[in-house]
Parts: C-alpha cells; structure tokens; sequence
C-alpha cells in the first residue's frame, strides 16, 4: 500500500478549515485515503475525507502524518493530498 508522509503547515493544525480543505480534496480523488500520526499503527487510521476524523486526530502545526491509499491513482492521490497538508491554509 503507497504512503506519503507530509508534516502539517498550518498554524493551528489540522482544525476547521485546512481539515475542511482537505477533506473535501481526500472525497474528490478516486481512491480511499487513510491518515494517522506517524508512529501511529496502520490499525489507527483514519478515513482522510471526513472531517471529524481529521480534527480528531489532533495534528498540529509541525507534526507528521501519514497518507495510505491503495488502487490506480494511489501515488497522485497521496502526493496532491500531501501539498495540501503541506500549505499553510491559515497564512494572512
């Protein structure tokens, strides 16, 4: 299963809107996404396009977290969901 890992940009974490932001991308690509802390076990993961289970997750501004996706279009998937984790979404 391809994974990417992506440390979180914005200043207040994967809250509201980044976790919004990227949640609707996580809905609008063709293969189920999964997201954990690093470290986390693989049994811990998340479905990456609700937005619950990301602001659950509790990632904040610099911590890392895993994407996994599996399926045709797994690696673009990861690597577009991965710029979005990467933004800072909250930057004036």
């Amino acid at each position: 299963m391809p994974e990417r890992k992506a440390t979180v940009a914005s200043r207040v974490g994967l809250h509201a809107r980044p976790a919004s932001i990227f949640a609707e991308a996580a809905g609008e690509v063709p293969v189920e996404v999964t997201i954990a802390m690093d470290g986390d076990p693989v049994d811990e993961a998340m479905d990456a396009s609700s937005i619950l289970s990301l602001m659950s997750l509790g990632a904040t501004h610099g911590d890392v977290v895993v994407l996994r996706a599996e399926g045709e279009g797994a690696e673009e998937a990861l690597e577009s969901l991965a710029k979005i984790i990467e933004t800072d979404h909250d930057a004036e």
